[in-house]
């Protein structure tokens, strides 16, 4: 997700204060969930590492390292039917959880295998002076919404060369190439995984738990000609 031009330019909007300080936020990733590989619902599985990775990697990298995560999860559909023969479900298919950064600053994860369709955003961030969301999902996003108090208005701008998710194989064979650290880095990584193995334990235990975790979020330059071409400006939708 951090390597595409909508994320990029949703986090130069952010630093910038375009939208003020930010003060929550919102990410959605579900569906009914898979008709293959059991091993979705066997331990280790479930909606919260198949999906909700997503939305804690890009809330993470846009707001900051998470302090705390609060959640409820767990087994809605006991019984599912896999590849033709029914299968007991082991792992949780249905998470909420509660991202706090500090200084009240919070964010809403929804994901699930117990969602059939919805129309919305995936990422929403709310600050003081405005609200940016991203349109598609966050792993095949179409662009974004900006709206800013100053402006008064939606600004929508879609992502007309539609940013390949597999790109991340072209940037690390270039980081390699040019000896240079790649965006994504295992310390996000870490701190991503901890929320999610905290957010099952939360589920169980229904406590609040730190994250003990950390990480420098990713940051750009300004945009680039080849970003700009990819995220073009629609005035006739608002």
């Amino acid at each position: 997700m951090t390597l595409s031009p909508t994320y990029q330019a949703m986090w130069r909007h952010i630093n910038r204060g375009d939208i003020g300080k930010v003060l929550t936020a919102r990410g959605m990733y579900g569906w009914s969930g898979p008709f293959w590989g059991p091993w979705y619902y066997q331990p280790g599985g479930g909606s919260m590492f198949d999906l909700g990775v997503y939305n804690v990697t890009t809330l993470t990298g846009l707001i900051g390292p998470a302090k705390r995560v609060m959640a409820m999860s767990g087994i809605a559909i006991p019984e599912r039917e896999v590849d033709g023969q029914r299968v007991q479900v082991q792992s949780d298919d249905n998470a909420h959880l509660l991202l706090d950064f500090g200084d009240s600053v919070h964010a809403v994860v929804t994901t699930g295998f117990t969602i059939q369709q919805y129309r919305c955003p995936s990422i929403e961030i709310y600050g003081s002076q405005g609200t940016i969301q991203m349109l598609h999902e966050d792993w095949d996003p179409g662009g974004y919404e900006l709206w800013q108090n100053s402006e008064g208005c939606w600004k929508v701008f879609e992502d007309k060369g539609r940013w390949p998710w597999t790109d991340g194989v072209r940037h690390l064979l270039e980081c390699i190439q040019q000896g240079v650290r790649p965006i994504n880095t295992p310390e996000h990584a870490y701190h991503v995984l901890e929320i999610m193995l905290k957010t099952m334990e939360s589920g169980r235990t229904g406590q609040a738990l730190p994250i003990e975790s950390t990480f420098s979020p990713p940051t750009f330059e300004e945009e680039v000609e080849a970003e700009a071409a990819h995220l073009v400006h629609d005035p006739g939708r608002r």
